[in-house]
């Protein structure tokens, strides 16, 4: 059986994670102080923001969200979606900012990336700069 589009990007956003030093985990076995930067695969946000195909964990908090979507996506129009599960995320759990600051959507082979802490925040290719870069808002 082939794997489901949006599974092929999920391998590829994991190894480009990997690479990056990330530590990528099911929710099944998560570990949010495994490392530096973990990335949960799947993870569940309150009622009514469904599933972040990733949430990001810096230094034990979260910072982020990632939107997977298959190759030949148009990204411009998902950020309105990783935007509502920056909103979500469950009551109690550690976070830099809430909403969290860090929205990305990618295909695996190309990645957008929000900073709301920006003054002006905007949606951008990867690599675009961006005035800020730093979960708790310092330059």
């Amino acid at each position: 059986m082939t794997p489901a589009p949006e599974a092929e990007v999920r391998k590829q956003i994991d190894a480009t994670l990997a690479t990056c030093g990330w530590l990528v985990q099911d929710i099944s076995a998560t570990n949010i102080h495994g490392g530096r930067g973990v990335a949960i695969r799947e993870f569940p946000l309150s009622s009514g923001h469904g599933f972040a195909d990733y949430l990001l964990y810096v230094d034990g908090k979260a910072a982020g969200v990632i939107e997977a979507k298959k190759v030949g996506s148009t990204l411009t129009g998902v950020e309105v979606q990783s935007a509502k599960y920056t909103t979500g995320l469950p009551a109690g759990l550690p976070a830099w900012h809430n909403p969290l600051p860090f929205c990305y959507e990618s295909t695996g082979v190309e990645t957008r990336f929000t900073n709301v802490l920006d003054p002006e925040p905007r949606s951008v290719t990867q690599g675009e700069p961006s005035t800020r870069s730093d979960p708790d808002g310092d330059r």
